[in-house]
């Protein structure tokens, strides 16, 4: 089992959490980070300042909810498994983006970040738990269930489907 999943799976079960949705929102306040919705570019969805122990994440407000669930979760995901990267900034901090490049994942970092996010926010266990308990007659039907409980998108609760293998492919 990968990292990303490994310290996802460690958070879920350092705050008791074993039912959907995963409010990453809690977490992040719970974990004394403080989330901050706020004006961005379109293809900037969130970012991760750390600073002197503190730690800020700032979420695109224009996004939708799922969106905005995913970006903190992600932001989650560097604050567990990363360091930060340096930006020069009128202040000494350190800083991560999340934004279209990183929705790409082709970064080794953001990549793991995605990882982090999807299982935190769609426990393996959970999804396969809900996915037996659920009637369903298409791939699209149970994409549209599973998205609706665990507060993804539909897209999202796809690519997860098919990283878990229990789809082959997005539903058509």
């Amino acid at each position: 089992m990968a990292k990303a999943d490994l310290a996802a799976r460690a958070l879920l079960r350092e705050f008791r959490i074993v039912t959907p949705p995963v409010n990453p929102f809690e977490l992040a306040e719970r974990l004394n980070v403080l989330v901050v919705p706020q004006g961005m570019d379109d293809d900037v969805s969130g970012m991760l300042l750390r600073k002197d122990g503190s730690c800020i994440i700032g979420v695109n407000e224009a996004h939708s909810f799922e969106r905005q669930r995913f970006t903190v979760a992600h932001e989650l995901g560097h604050l567990r498994l990363h360091e930060g990267r340096p930006l020069i900034l009128d202040i000494d901090a350190r800083v991560n983006y999340r934004n279209a490049m990183s929705s790409m994942a082709t970064d080794r970092e953001e990549v793991d970040a995605n990882r982090f996010a999807a299982a935190l926010l769609a426990p393996e266990e959970m999804v396969r738990q809900a996915t037996q308990r659920i009637s369903f007659r298409t791939t699209e039907d149970l994409v549209r269930v599973l998205a609706r409980r665990f507060q993804l998108s539909e897209m999202a609760m796809t690519y997860r489907l098919m990283n878990l293998g229990i789809v082959s492919g997005p539903a058509r």
